[in-house]
């Protein structure tokens, strides 16, 4: 039986954040690393630095200033897909398949949506709509065994915020979002890795806003997740996120998630 560790991280500006991106292979070691929000483009992704941590096998599908999403192996892949499920040219997917177990493994960074969670009066929040509902067709006709992992910018769960009620009329945790997001999960069946083995209502936040000293006061929101097809999900055996990096300089708002998987 052989192990498989995948992460994913919303590094936000890896350029920037480089360091703390190698602490973390140093520290961790995945397999498998996907970032999101890496805001470079291709040619200038620091492509020297992931070759000398031993990630000799890259796909980046990156754009000037903004959004971005990079998946980083030391495991040999061939890239699969690149959707443009947001309809506008922002590159926020890439797929790629691993050579030796044949698992997809697809990284997205949904949009945020901006501040109104009103479609008429913020367009953002339709585009992230749309963005889903293009997603949910897409998982509809998957056949073979994907991870889904990535910045979903939506907190499901009532447990998965800091305040349910509070947020109730903001992004990322409107009933018109969480219902989205399920009839995307229903699509393929997925399983939250996040909640299968961290079963709700226990704490797993995975980001904290700039704005709020989060150390003390704790206002998290679990917005990034790792989903799986049901056959791939059965052999996941572990998973957790990883908080420390958020205390670290310079920090990105968000922090790791790790699945293993014992094939």
């Amino acid at each position: 039986m052989s192990k498989l560790t995948v992460a994913t991280w919303n590094i936000n500006s890896v350029r920037l954040r480089m360091p703390l991106v190698a602490r973390f292979l140093e520290e961790h070691a995945p397999d498998v690393l996907c970032l999101q929000e890496i805001k470079t483009v291709e040619n200038l992704f620091p492509h020297a630095d992931f070759e000398a941590l031993g990630y000799t096998h890259r796909a980046v599908h990156g754009q000037k200033g903004y959004h971005g999403v990079a998946t980083l192996s030391r495991l040999p892949f061939r890239e699969v897909d690149r959707h443009d499920w947001q309809a506008n040219g922002e590159a926020r997917h890439v797929a790629v398949e691993l050579a030796d177990s044949g698992i997809r493994i697809d990284n997205v960074y949904i949009p945020a949506g901006g501040d109104i969670p009103d479609r008429e009066a913020n367009p953002k929040f339709g585009q992230k709509l749309d963005f889903l509902e293009r997603m949910t067709q897409w998982s509809a006709s998957l056949s073979q065994p994907t991870l889904l992992v990535g910045d979903f910018n939506v907190a499901p769960l009532e447990c998965d915020v800091y305040d349910h009620k509070a947020l109730l009329k903001v992004v990322s945790h409107t009933p018109v979002e969480v219902e989205a997001l399920a009839r995307l999960a229903a699509a393929h069946q997925w399983v939250d890795l996040g909640r299968k083995h961290i079963p709700a209502p226990q704490r797993n936040y995975t980001w904290w806003s700039y704005r709020t000293f989060w150390q003390d006061k704790d206002r998290g929101r679990r917005l990034d997740h790792m989903w799986a097809s049901p056959s791939l999900a059965a052999k996941s055996a572990a998973h957790r996120f990883v908080e420390e990096p958020r205390r670290w300089e310079q920090a990105s708002d968000h922090v790791p998630l790790i699945t293993e998987f014992a094939l």
